[in-house]
């Protein structure tokens, strides 16, 4: 590396800038500086070797994935330009203004080799740890040899990406000279606003410092509108543009640019907001009519109102929303709270919320300033267990439910009506992990001789009924919801939900206490193969075990749990999304396209995570292919043998070997597992370098070369009427969200087997899939390598693989 050219550029007598230095520290340190000079330019530094490694970026960084901003090769600065701000002198190189807009330390997500030869290649992909700059880029390099300088800076799909324009400008953090017309920026219309909340209030009350407007039940949104754009989207960011098409459209018949704060609903004929109705909304066939009641103002035309009163905030919006018939002001009645409230009520509304006039606007806070009164016939109660059906196709028959008074758990009554057949399945499946022997309070005179089955108090659920009776109970409650939002936590011994718990394993609950994390198990006695007999607690005992093998390959992967909580031959069920779990599990957000929301998918970080998954019945694991670090990029590929019943499983080995020959063509690594069933799994590391499409496509490629090595022995065909007596290959495992089963997973099968890595010396005639089971594989591993752990190194190149079986 070399500062020759940073040396010729500058004359120190005149600029302020750092001298020629190596220093060959090597930190991993980046600096990325906002450069005024003849042109506006954002500066990407990166220490590397002695020097730092330079880009001007026009555009500056985007965080949105869509961009692919503009990144010109300069000379390499001195490690010391990393703290440099000043002012360079006209006549000097580089004249202008320099401020560092972020700072901090990157990796190199290429483990394997070194960063100067990703550099050297025209590749580098980098994890940045700043305050701006957050998560994996990709700077490449133009393969145009007359653009060589000429890279590109790409940010990837990470929990850190935004769909939302971005302009770096909007977070320029610094008080520039007054010629330069800036100030500091609180919130920009281009990135997500997350709004302010309201906490729940015990009585409403007159107050003439308060205003009260209507509670509408509906979805909170929020509207940013600059430029000509207009982005309509949910309070965590979910996009609602194309759900709500004509308020989309009415927003940007708003002349100014401004972020608003409201609420969309639908009324039905008598003005009432209809939930069911908002929830499956369709322009074309839902009855009543779509509302955004707007009632708050966060930003006007270049400047934030989140420091005006409330009461001065909504005399601007009168002043800002056209007269269109979705869009419509929210009023609201000063001082007389109970009024208000006691006419929502008779109306059929939800209840009111209650905000200080004077009240500053604190986004993503749950404020006091703010309080939400609801009908009392409407309330949140706590499931406690349920009464067993007499009709035999119901999952059950009534909830019993509970409340919480003085510190106490009391009965309320019980809830049988208000449920549709896919709710009864779903409570139900929720309902089996929770199962305890202990009652949580004594109602025996109240269930008329029905059988009761108790759960732990943990799920909330919210109900309608006519009044309280005068032993305290509810008259004809109906369910509305679950509130999947609210979960009971039992972290203490004194908590006033918890039920008493046996103190020796064979009972029904006990903990497990892992990393400090207490574990509730429940059921450990209960069956899951009845041939050889193997429990949950074996189940447990195993992944226990193996806890160490089979977690590098679920962290930070989205998992699609499969269900067994009556073992392998009760009824299974997949889940994906998650709101009841323990504080102490991470989750993430994935938008799904099919079901038009986003998806809190559960992670497995740790081994208690493992253990809960086990806890919930989750014989098997299914990670995804990808990280949440770019869900668009798999780690592998797959290649899945599936035979038809017809075929043997000798066949499938004679198969495989033809696969590993052809990646012998390609000179790329495999890596073959069991499936733990009848078939093999053939993985090629992909490294996150590619697409789920590229993967896809390349894999199907290699496919066509096992096919026509064994025509009548494989297909491609995926449907069964057509393939006929031949082991499929299938490529098709290689979409995005889709799952296989994890490596050193159990299946639930006939004697417990086990996904397992295979060297592939012993892929040969002889080899049995059950020889791999519960019992068997961890002692396998105390006596082996993990045979997989290439899965995860060094990625495939896949241009010269594909050069390889051309040529070859």
């Amino acid at each position: 590396m070399s500062l020759e050219a940073y040396r010729k550029k500058r004359n120190f007598k005149d600029t302020p800038e750092p001298t020629d230095i190596l220093d060959d520290a090597d930190k991993f340190r980046f600096v990325i500086q906002r450069h005024r000079a003849s042109h506006l330019h954002y500066d990407v530094r990166l220490e590397m070797e002695g020097v730092l490694k330079s880009w001007a970026v026009p555009k500056g960084p985007s965080m949105n994935p869509k961009d692919k901003r503009l990144a010109v090769h300069t000379e390499d600065h001195p490690v010391a330009y990393l703290t440099f701000e000043g002012v360079i002198p006209k006549g000097n190189y580089g004249a202008g203004k320099m401020t560092i807009w972020d700072s901090g330390y990157y990796e190199n997500l290429y483990q394997d080799q070194s960063l100067s030869s990703d550099y050297a290649d025209g590749k580098l992909k980098i994890n940045f740890h700043g305050k701006k700059m957050k998560g994996i880029f990709t700077l490449v390099r133009s393969s145009s040899m007359d653009k060589k300088d000429q890279w590109l800076l790409i940010k990837h799909s990470d929990q850190f990406a935004t769909h939302l324009n971005y302009d770096a400008e909007d977070f320029n953090l610094e008080a520039f000279s007054k010629e330069d017309h800036l100030t500091t920026p609180q919130l920009n219309l281009k990135s997500l606003v997350k709004p302010m909340l309201a906490s729940p209030g015990t009585k409403i009350f007159n107050d003439k410092n308060w205003i009260y407007e209507l509670k509408y039940d509906g979805y909170r949104a929020l509207s940013n509108i600059a430029s000509g754009t207009v982005e309509l989207y949910s309070r965590n960011g979910i996009s609602l543009n194309e759900k709500f098409k004509l308020i989309h459209e009415e927003l940007s018949q708003i002349e100014h640019s401004v972020i608003l704060d409201g609420e969309i609903v639908v009324l039905d004929s008598k003005g009432l907001p209809q939930f069911s109705a908002l929830q499956n909304y369709n322009p074309d066939t839902t009855q009543g009519t779509l509302i955004y009641y707007i009632f708050d103002v966060l930003h006007l035309n270049g400047h934030d109102t989140l420091e005006l009163p409330l009461s001065d905030r909504k005399e601007l919006l009168k002043t800002l929303l056209p007269a269109t018939p979705h869009l419509q002001y929210c009023d609201h009645v000063e001082a007389m709270g109970v009024t208000v409230y006691d006419q929502a009520i008779r109306m059929g509304m939800e209840g009111v919320i209650a905000k200080k006039a004077d009240s500053l606007y604190d986004p993503n806070v749950r404020s006091s300033d703010w309080l939400k009164f609801k009908r009392i016939e409407n309330t949140e109660t706590i499931i406690c267990g349920y009464t067993l059906s007499k009709i035999a196709s119901r999952k059950f028959g009534s909830l019993i439910l509970g409340m919480v008074e003085e510190d106490e758990l009391i009965y309320v009554g019980t809830c049988g009506s208000g449920f549709s057949e896919q709710q009864l399945t779903e409570l139900y499946h929720k309902f089996e992990v929770l199962e305890t022997d202990t009652p949580v309070f004594e109602i025996r005179q109240h269930l008329k001789g029905r059988e009761a089955v108790w759960l732990l108090p943990k799920l909330v659920c919210e109900v309608k009924f006519s009044e309280w009776t005068p032993s305290n109970v509810m008259r004809h409650p109906v369910f509305l919801r679950m509130r999947e939002d609210k979960t009971l936590e039992f972290e203490t011994s004194t908590s006033p939900f918890q039920a008493p718990k046996k103190q020796h394993t064979s009972d029904s609950v006990f903990s497990l206490e892992i990393d400090g994390i207490a574990v509730q198990i429940t059921n450990p006695d209960k069956l899951y193969w009845p041939n050889p007999k193997l429990t949950k607690y074996d189940l447990l005992d195993y992944y226990i075990k193996m806890s160490d093998y089979i977690l590098p390959y679920l962290k930070d992967r989205p998992e699609s749990l499969h269900r067994h909580p009556n073992g392998i031959l009760g009824e299974s069920f997949y889940q994906k999304d998650h709101d009841h779990l323990p504080k102490w599990i991470e989750t993430v957000e994935v938008s799904s396209k099919s079901s038009e929301k986003d998806i809190n998918y559960l992670l497995c970080q740790n081994q208690a995570t493992l253990l809960y998954m086990n806890n919930l019945g989750c014989i098997e694991l299914h990670p995804w292919h990808s990280t949440i670090y770019q869900l668009n990029h798999p780690d592998y590929a797959i290649i899945d043998l599936d035979p038809s019943p017809e075929n043997t499983f000798e066949e499938v080995i004679e198969t495989t070997l033809v696969v590993k020959s052809v990646l012998d063509r390609a000179k790329i690594k495999g890596f073959c597992k069991t499936s733990g069933a009848s078939g093999l799994h053939i993985y090629i590391p992909m490294g996150g370098l590619y697409t789920y499409e590229e993967a896809r496509d390349f894999t199907k490629l290699l496919c066509v070369y096992v096919n026509e090595a064994l025509p009548s022995l494989t297909t491609l065909e995926r449907s069964l009427k057509k393939r006929g007596a031949k082991i499929y290959l299938d490529y098709l495992q290689n979409r995005k969200g889709q799952t296989i089963v994890s490596v050193y997973s159990v299946r639930p099968k006939p004697l417990a087997p086990v996904s397992t890595p295979l060297s592939w010396s012993e892929i040969k005639s002889g080899l049995h899939v059950n020889d791999f089971t519960i019992q068997t594989v961890p002692e396998r591993v105390r006596s082996t390598t993990d045979l997989f752990k290439g899965v995860l190194e060094k990625p495939i190149d896949m241009e010269k693989a594909i050069d390889q079986l051309v040529d070859s």
